[in-house]
């Protein structure tokens, strides 16, 4: 244990080169402000991706026919659906199970015809936050014939709200399914599909336009907590209603979107790798020229008693101290930026020179060039922590250096 005597020492000790004292400060806090802007940025964009990704696309977790998603037949359905929604529904993580199907089509207009994507779902259901329809209700927009039309589509193929459309198919059993319906309204959404192909029309009428009676390509699920997805995965595939099903955590769907995340975290320790290296420089600096001008000073202490162990703690405590000086002060710019910025965000199209910001969606990922930064307390931590690691290995060098000192040749001029 060091003294109170020895802490005022090394304290006293960080003042004698001011100006050495104060670079070595100001190269730990950029680092640490440079990580946490950094991380900050990052988590924001972070939340926006993983959102976007478990959104109204693709889900927390989804449940299909064997083969489904890889060949996208309309006949590889889930069978018994209502019954197989009670179960879902049923277990007490699930937040919304949204069953969808899928059927591409022919849209004919007067005298034209384009290609498209029909989508049968339970309009009140996907209002939930995180479904197709988030936050609106269309419930009284759509059955009896009448349908909704990815705005995206209806600007390219003329397409108004109004107009009488044909959908012809070909159903379940290889017949022609084919039907006139009315566009009561036109819809944009964060899912490309739905914007550039998208027919949205009624889960039952859907249904019973495709020969499709209490049958779904897909159930959506939500959680309340991304924490129980791989929980909530293995109840649900225990279910008998489930057995011959395949149920998929989102991590399974979309795995190069997860390496993209991955990647994401991959360069926030990239950055905390620079501030490293930013604060060993700066502290092992700092602290080997002090270690040589004091030469004759340790030896003074050394001949007076002071073991090398004490003197070793000393120069330890020295560098702890300017290290975590300087990740308060990176980290209290870091956290200014963060609260000055916690409502507008930050624009990169701004930044860019552009007039305004934009937002677009492909694929069922959002995005947009304003981005809200999040600081987590993980984030702090992890420059403290490589800091106090850097201090001690920054103070091996001098640590050596003062065991091998002999007071006697130390202390000649």
């Amino acid at each position: 244990m060091l003294s109170n005597q020895t802490f005022r020492i090394a304290w006293r000790n960080l003042g004698r080169n001011r100006k050495r004292t104060l670079l070595a400060l100001t190269a730990i806090a950029v680092g640490q402000f440079g990580f946490l802007a950094t991380s900050s940025l990052m988590n924001g964009y972070g939340e926006v991706y993983l959102n976007s990704v478990t959104g109204p696309m693709v889900g927390h977790i989804q449940v299909h026919a064997p083969g489904w998603r890889e060949d996208r037949s309309l006949d590889l359905t889930l069978e018994n659906l209502e019954t197989t929604l009670w179960a879902v529904r049923e277990d007490p993580e699930v937040k919304y199970a949204s069953p969808r199907i899928y059927a591409p089509a022919m849209i004919a207009t007067e005298g034209e015809g384009f290609m498209g994507v029909v989508i049968g779902v339970d309009p009140i259901v996907e209002s939930h936050p995180s479904g197709l329809l988030a936050g609106q209700d269309f419930s009284r927009q759509v059955g009896d014939h009448r349908v909704l039309v990815g705005r995206s589509f209806a600007r390219k193929n003329s397409i108004e709200p109004g107009m009488e459309i044909a959908v012809i198919g070909q159903d379940v059993d290889g017949s022609i399914a084919n039907d006139l319906f009315v566009v009561t309204d036109l819809i944009s959404t964060s899912v490309d599909i739905v914007n550039s192909l998208g027919i949205v029309m009624k889960l039952e009428e859907t249904q019973e336009l495709f020969m499709m009676p209490e049958q779904a390509h897909e159930i959506v699920i939500h959680v309340a907590d991304t924490d129980v997805i791989p929980s909530t995965v293995a109840r649900l595939s225990a279910l008998p209603a489930l057995a011959d099903e395949e149920v998929l955590p989102w991590r399974e769907i979309v795995p190069e979107l997860v390496s993209l995340i991955d990647l994401m975290t991959g360069f926030r320790f990239f950055i905390l790798l620079i501030v490293f290296i930013a604060a060993m420089a700066g502290i092992a600096n700092t602290m080997l020229m002090s270690t040589f001008e004091r030469r004759h000073e340790f030896g003074m202490l050394l001949s007076l008693g002071c073991g090398p162990n004490r003197l070793s703690g000393m120069i330890a405590f020295e560098s702890a101290v300017l290290g975590l000086l300087g990740v308060a002060v990176g980290t209290a710019f870091a956290l200014a930026l963060v609260i000055l910025t916690s409502k507008s965000g930050i624009d990169y199209a701004a930044m860019g020179g552009r007039d305004a910001s934009f937002e677009m969606a492909f694929k069922g990922i959002y995005a947009s060039s304003r981005v809200i930064p999040r600081m987590y307390p993980s984030d702090v931590a992890f420059g403290v922590i490589a800091v106090l690691l850097t201090s001690i290995v920054s103070v091996v060098w001098p640590m050596v250096h003062i065991a091998r000192l002999h007071p006697v040749e130390a202390m000649r001029p």
